[in-house]
């Protein structure tokens, strides 16, 4: 512990109690979190075991602030090159410092720090992990053949909008040359697929988590994804990682007055 109260996250991982959820997926909360630890519990067993057998080499701790400061002692993360340090309480000074998660080198695996306290509520909370295990299991599985054919056949249809910042710009990229040429960019393409497979697995398990309305997603800087083509790809997702026990996969439509 430094004079400021700050915890190096590799202590941090020594320390914490460490749980393993029913499907699989490891975790922990240390500090004054703010978590409800049924709601926390219920959070993470919202993956699917077939999800979360591919993130067998991740622990996931969620403490109250991680800080990026000084030279690199745990390895590469979030913001790459300083040490990761973490706030066992918060303080708004500190939240200043801080940033969402950090990813720290354990041994043969890599702890994600979550700062539960800079997420003030609990859907940004639940689409911060979510969005972490999304990417974490599509970097160990790859991408989906049968969920390529869907997203690329619905770029190729135009389909407006997308599910986040770089699937859009990795979509253009793919598709729009600067030479006015129809050939496809194969790295873009390949780079918009991986972004829109994280992304409509990210989606599907917040869906698993809570009940929230699409718009919820909304961006500035990009348009989202059409509804009907979201549902397309989610339930694409859900034919290929089927619910755990005691969870429901629905997508409900509201119809305007």
């Amino acid at each position: 512990m430094t004079g400021s109260g700050l915890i190096q996250a590799t202590q941090v991982a020594r320390e914490a109690n460490v749980r393993t959820s029913a499907n699989g997926l490891r975790y922990a909360a240390f500090g004054d979190t703010g978590l409800d630890e049924a709601e926390l519990g219920r959070m993470v067993q919202a993956v699917p075991a077939s999800i979360a057998a591919g993130l067998s080499s991740k622990t996931y701790f969620f403490v109250p602030l991680a800080i990026a400061e000084g030279r690199n002692l745990d390895g590469p993360g979030h913001r790459g090159g300083e040490t990761t340090m973490i706030s066992p309480v918060y303080s708004a000074e500190l939240a200043d410092e801080a940033i969402c998660h950090r990813n720290v080198e354990l041994g043969p695996g890599e702890g994600v720090f979550i700062s539960s306290r800079l997420l003030g509520d609990r859907f940004s909370l639940a689409f911060e992990f979510f969005i972490n295990a999304g990417h974490g299991f599509v970097n160990e599985a790859g991408i989906s053949e049968s969920f390529a054919e869907v997203a690329w056949n619905q770029a190729l249809a135009d389909v407006r909008g997308e599910t986040s910042q770089d699937a859009w710009e990795f979509r253009a990229g793919a598709l729009g040359r600067a030479d006015g040429s129809a050939r496809i960019d194969e790295r873009a393409r390949t780079e918009f697929l991986e972004a829109a497979f994280s992304d409509a697995v990210a989606i599907y398990l917040l869906s698993l988590a809570l009940d929230f309305d699409y718009s919820e997603l909304r961006e500035r800087e990009y348009p989202l994804l059409a509804p009907q083509a979201l549902a397309e790809r989610l339930r694409h997702v859900a034919k290929l990682f089927p619910p755990n026990p005691d969870y429901e996969f629905a997508i409900r439509y509201r119809r305007r007055l």
